[in-house]
């Protein structure tokens, strides 16, 4: 059991709806608030990407809508490759053409983006614990917005290989 599994379990306990049974209606609100505000706390910490997110929100990195998204540059040629195959797809569909080739080439492509989303997961965990060393260390502002910075790239880069697996998952079916 984790830290933040602990911590959780323990204020869990504490603030529990059931511990405020004979309480007044005030407090028997308050502890549902808590216990909810808590519930929603565990669930984003104990998910990677959510942590992150957060992270970047509460420090001003990240706005809802303010991030465009951008194919990253190392993979244009292979975006403009699987938009190309998409577009193809598509016309063979409506077209009532032969699409088993197609949808074979698209079928690699989703895994060659599968295993580019699952190596960012990985970097953005590093990073993550990369901030929590710095933060450890106490280190200085320069460094922590340096690590935010790279901990948003990721964050951006893995948005946008999503929805490129997304996009074809949905042309697939």
């Amino acid at each position: 059991m984790d830290l933040i599994e602990q911590k959780f379990l323990q204020l869990s306990w504490k603030l529990h709806p059931d511990k405020f049974v004979n309480a007044s209606e005030r407090e028997r609100e308050l502890s549902l608030e808590r216990s909810s505000q808590l519930n929603d706390a565990y669930r984003v910490l104990r998910d990677p990407i959510a942590r992150v997110e957060y992270l970047l929100a509460i420090e001003g990195m990240r706005k809802e809508g303010q991030q465009k998204q951008q194919a990253p540059p190392e993979l244009l040629e292979e975006v403009f490759e699987l938009n190309e195959s998409l577009d193809e797809l598509r016309e063979a569909k409506s077209a009532g053409g032969n699409l088993a080739s197609l949808k074979a080439r698209l079928e690699t492509a989703e895994k060659t983006f599968q295993q580019k989303l699952a190596e960012v997961d990985s970097e953005l965990q590093s990073a993550a614990r990369q901030w929590d060393a710095a933060l450890d260390a106490n280190a200085s502002d320069a460094d922590r917005k340096a690590i935010m910075v790279r901990l948003n790239e990721l964050l951006n880069r893995r948005a946008y290989i999503r929805n490129l697996v997304v996009n074809v998952a949905k042309e697939l079916l």
